[in-house]
């Protein structure tokens, strides 16, 4: 018999090699519009959460007082999944993969203004070990500079303002509730740019299309599930398996190669998270599933 720990780490496995999964299947998918990924990311992602809505509730799940917080919520995440999705398409997965772990650190930052935190000299000293892996990776300059490398950067934006929202809604909304409006929000843009011209997919791929939205889904559940049974500094760290998973599909799906200085910016960036992730334990504030709610 599994403890509450060990079964909180499965999880989190769980989540870690769905998110990769879709990852894989969202850069597979590049021959299709964004919009149309985005729909079948929302509409196909609603079948996983859809059994977690209590019966009593199935007619009257989308009550809320909080709907201001729930738009907000939802437009950040789509600005959010929009660059992600993008950014998979065009830059090699280990680097999207590697900035997007910069994502505490703007949570950090923004915590000051939006939840009253104070930071302290660790967690600052974090950003910035944190920062300079971004600048590594990306190598900014005025030649030759990819602004690709900026969508990324964008997601983990998004995604502070997703994580800082959701720890006030939380207070008050079910998870499941917060993972729907998001859904039927994306699946509602999506559906919005059909004019723009979709592609109509055959069968092998509409099948494929359709595991992003399920992998998805069931990513976010798998994460929160983890959360809910183990200690956190138990499972978190796990996440960062995900790296090794993108150079694994990177290398022997298109030939992607990791740079030595992406690895050395991904080392820091990865170093800048888990110093922060500690602090935050130490302090014993919640943790919030920073790794995506896409």
């Amino acid at each position: 018999m599994l403890t509450k720990n060990q079964l909180g780490f499965l999880y989190m496995f769980l989540s870690v090699c769905t998110f990769s999964v879709m990852d894989l299947l969202v850069k597979w998918s590049s021959d299709y519009p964004t919009g149309e990924v985005l729909f079948f990311r929302g509409f196909f992602g609603l079948l996983p959460t859809y059994f977690l809505i209590p019966k009593g509730k199935l007619k009257t799940f989308y009550t809320t007082e909080r709907s201001k917080e729930h738009l907000f919520r939802c437009l950040m995440g789509l600005m959010a999944l929009i660059a992600i999705v993008v950014a998979l398409r065009e830059l090699p997965l280990a680097v999207v993969v590697s900035l997007s772990y910069a994502a505490p650190l703007f949570i950090t930052v923004l915590s000051i203004f939006l939840l009253s935190e104070k930071v302290g000299i660790f967690r600052w000293l974090a950003v910035l070990i944190g920062f300079i892996g971004v600048i590594i990776i990306a190598e900014p300059g005025f030649k030759g500079m990819n602004y690709l490398y900026f969508l990324p950067l964008i997601f983990c934006i998004g995604m502070a303002f997703v994580t800082i929202t959701i720890r006030k809604l939380s207070t008050t909304e079910p998870i499941w509730l917060i993972s729907i409006f998001f859904t039927i929000t994306i699946s509602i843009a999506g559906l919005a740019t059909i004019p723009m011209g979709w592609k109509m997919p055959n069968f092998q791929d509409f099948i494929l299309l359709a595991l992003i939205g399920v992998t998805g889904g069931s990513a976010n559940l798998f994460l929160t599930q983890s959360y809910k049974l183990s200690e956190v500094s138990l499972v978190a760290p796990l996440k960062y398996l995900a790296l090794v998973f993108a150079i694994f599909f990177g290398y022997f799906i298109w030939n992607e190669i990791p740079t030595i200085k992406t690895l050395i910016g991904a080392s820091l960036v990865v170093l800048a998270s888990l110093i922060i992730f500690r602090r935050e334990i130490y302090h014993k504030q919640k943790i919030p599933s920073t790794t995506r709610h896409e």
